[in-house]
């Protein structure tokens, strides 16, 4: 299919979905995949009202929000300006292109942030920098995807706002199950790592808030088995501790997951030890206290004045409410995280070319690779595998039976014992 007409491409550069305006001749009020007979259960009168429409039943859910938005305002945009056409107008034929367009986004300085400089930095969505992509999508991604916007279209028809979904002609490939997990750290790569943030600078206090913070950041994403939105979307006063069927006193974390379920996670000895070592680094007690809102991981320099105020007996207050840092964001958090793999890729680059392979795979990690090394490594020290299965939140938590009590008091020493960092 040629492209359009450089007169139909109405919008210069994409714009994020809340400052966009699209011409009436683009909005879809009239697009050809408008439905005209039945009852029409939205009141939306465009795509663009349409699409808010599908997002605001998601509006609870930060991070699937987040997704949604992200995949429905990419699709939009292409379709005005690669296209030309409405939204509404699109075809099957038109997804298809966009299926191939998602793994190698072009003109790249149009869609792709930071383009000359090879992608990859993120820009607010305020800033005349933002662009939607941040560089071509892996093939999974680009699945994922066009998941999404399946979801979306079905969603369209259901409502009676589109004729038919475009993409109810694709090919539904079944998924295997992948015989193993790849992407994870073998514990050679893994100690290289480690070793990458202990040797990181600590001359001045900033290198030093840095270095603490990521060696508590890897400690909380290994040890704990988090996702990176549980780092940023639960507090330091979740931690708690209660004694065990023999007296032993033990600490938990109470973490609020994905899909808004409740897990608990074993804080062993090793964690709340680094728990204690972060938060000494940033002038607080040892110890959290129940129901503190510090966030699990704090932006650097953000409790300054509450502690310079703690140090007067004083606390930090707006409005007679104690203030907490804000928390750091997902974004935040995955560039911290790929800073550090970055960090020892360079380390084991210089170690010569034999180690070339190891550093690009490396480069390649995310946090999420983080939590799939954990479970690796704990199947891989024999803690039982319905240990890993609760730790990780792959199933519900029941806290009601004395014997699923007993099993988590196992499941806690066990942890603690086959599962360490090792700094």
């Amino acid at each position: 299919m040629s492209a359009p007409p450089s007169a139909t491409l109405v919008l210069v550069h994409p714009a994020p979905l809340e400052r966009l305006v699209i011409p009436a001749a683009l909005d879809g009020h009239a697009g050809t995949n408008r439905a005209t007979g039945g009852v029409a259960q939205l009141a939306a009168a465009n795509d663009l009202e349409a699409i808010r429409a599908w997002l605001a039943r998601f509006a609870d859910k930060q991070t699937t929000f987040d997704s949604y938005r992200k995949e429905a305002e990419r699709l939009l945009l292409w379709s005005l300006v690669q296209l030309g056409k409405p939204l509404s107008s699109l075809t099957h034929e038109d997804c298809l292109r966009y299926q191939r367009f998602l793994a190698d986004p072009q003109p790249a300085a149009t869609w792709i942030a930071n383009a000359g400089a090879g992608g990859g930095r993120k820009h607010p969505r305020g800033d005349a920098r933002w662009r939607p992509f941040h560089g071509p999508l892996s093939p999974a991604s680009v699945r994922q995807a066009m998941v999404i916007l399946n979801v979306l279209f079905s969603w369209l028809v259901q409502a009676g706002y589109l004729a038919g979904n475009p993409l109810a002609l694709s090919r539904q490939r079944t998924r295997k199950v992948a015989p193993r997990i790849t992407r994870y750290l073998e514990p050679g790569l893994w100690q290289a790592v480690k070793d990458s943030i202990a040797s990181m600078p600590q001359d001045t206090s900033r290198e030093r808030a840095r270095y603490h913070r990521a060696r508590w950041l890897f400690t909380l994403l290994y040890l704990g088995g988090l996702r990176i939105a549980e780092v940023s979307g639960n507090t330091m006063g979740q931690f708690f501790v209660r004694p065990d069927v023999d007296g032993t006193m033990r600490w938990w974390l109470t973490v609020h997951g994905k899909g808004d379920r409740e897990r608990l996670v074993p804080a062993t000895r090793e964690l709340m030890t680094e728990l204690s070592r972060y938060r000494q680094s940033l002038g607080m007690t040892a110890l959290p206290s129940p129901n503190e809102a510090t966030p699990l991981l704090v932006p650097i320099g953000s409790t300054t004045d509450a502690t310079a105020m703690k140090a007067k007996g004083r606390r930090a207050t707006d409005g007679g409410h104690t203030v907490a840092p804000r928390p750091l964001t997902r974004a935040a958090v995955h560039t911290i995280v790929k800073d550090v793999f970055a960090r020892a890729a360079g380390r084991l680059r210089e170690r010569g070319s034999e180690y070339a392979a190891r550093a690009d795979l490396l480069e390649k990690a995310s946090a999420h690779w983080l939590r799939h090394t954990a479970g690796s490594h704990m199947v891989d020290h024999q803690v039982d595998l319905r240990h890993v299965r609760d730790t990780f939140g792959h199933a519900s938590l029941t806290t009601t039976s004395i014997y699923l009590h007993v099993d988590e008091d196992r499941r806690h020493q066990e942890t603690d014992e086959k599962h360490h960092i090792d700094w």
